[in-house]
């Protein structure tokens, strides 16, 4: 695949590319971001710290659905949810799409140049896992988990560029936000399950079949359930608890709107996730007041 020239003239079509139209992503990447980093501060994260991380999670995210949908290229049109984007449309070249992953990707790692060289070794790897994602669901039925895996690899990345250590309850939340980013992303996949199937598209929604739900609801307790493990060994206070208790309200809405499986309900629930991060995010903040 020969690389191409960015055009301005193309611009639009890059900022789609990217989803900059579509922040969710982005805020879900960002909360838990935001969690390690006012827990490995103690509630005050230094500024420099706090840009680096704010930039790369919407640099990161970006290059991530510029990858995804330079993978998607050949199977995004027979999609309904997926058959407008830029590179279905022929709007942006293949080798267009790879120049701008590289541009992003350059960015990013200018970034984390300013961070200690620890975390610069663990942003290979969340490279790798960023970049391998949208490749998984030609081999596995559990894209998922690496995509959770990529999400999740800003926490201990928070915890080193602060601490120059990532201690065990940062791996605890590490595996806390794989769970979760696992469970919003099947009800993500339920809205494609039926195209998945005919174009031979693997994910879990697919490997789960008809427990698809029940499965979600073990994965938004367990994730639950670690959040309140790590509160409790980091002594947070009552205000952490306080969201927790919020954001399982939220899940049990969210589990009660995908009953049906309607591909609008189970859609509006993976966005509506989002608000599950930022209150977990609020607690925290206030056990540091």
């Amino acid at each position: 695949m020969q690389l191409n020239l960015l055009s301005r003239s193309h611009l639009p079509a890059y900022f789609r590319l990217m989803r900059t139209d579509r922040p969710i992503g982005t805020l879900l990447l960002l909360w838990p971001t935001y969690w390690a980093l006012w827990i490995a501060n103690a509630g005050v994260p230094p500024m420099h710290l706090l840009l680096v991380f704010s930039c790369g999670v919407f640099i990161m995210r970006s290059a991530g659905c510029v990858i995804n949908d330079f993978a998607d290229r050949k199977v995004d049109g027979a999609v309904k949810r997926t058959s407008n984007r830029p590179l279905a449309l022929g709007e942006v070249q293949p080798g267009e799409a790879l120049s701008l992953f590289i541009v992003l990707i350059l960015c990013a790692f200018v970034l984390v140049l300013t961070l200690n060289w620890q975390t610069i070794l663990l942003s290979i790897a969340a490279l790798v896992l960023a970049a391998c994602y949208p490749f998984m669901k030609r081999y596995t039925h559990l894209p998922q988990v690496v995509l959770g895996m990529a999400y999740s690899f800003s926490i201990p990345m928070a915890f080193m560029a602060s601490n120059n250590a990532v201690p065990v309850h940062a791996w605890w939340l590490f595996l806390a936000n794989v769970l979760w980013t696992v469970a919003y992303d099947t009800m993500y996949a339920m809205v494609d399950r039926d195209d998945d199937l005919k174009i031979g598209v693997k994910s879990t929604a697919i490997l789960f079949g008809c427990y698809d739900r029940h499965w979600i609801a073990l994965l938004n307790i367990a994730f639950v359930s670690l959040l309140a493990y790590v509160g409790m060994q980091l002594s947070l206070a009552g205000y952490y608890f306080a969201g927790l208790v919020v954001a399982v309200a939220l899940l049990v809405k969210l589990q009660i709107a995908i009953h049906t499986r309607d591909r609008d309900h189970c859609f509006n629930s993976f966005l509506r996730n989002n608000r599950v991060g930022l209150v977990i995010f609020v607690g925290i903040a206030l056990s540091y007041i």
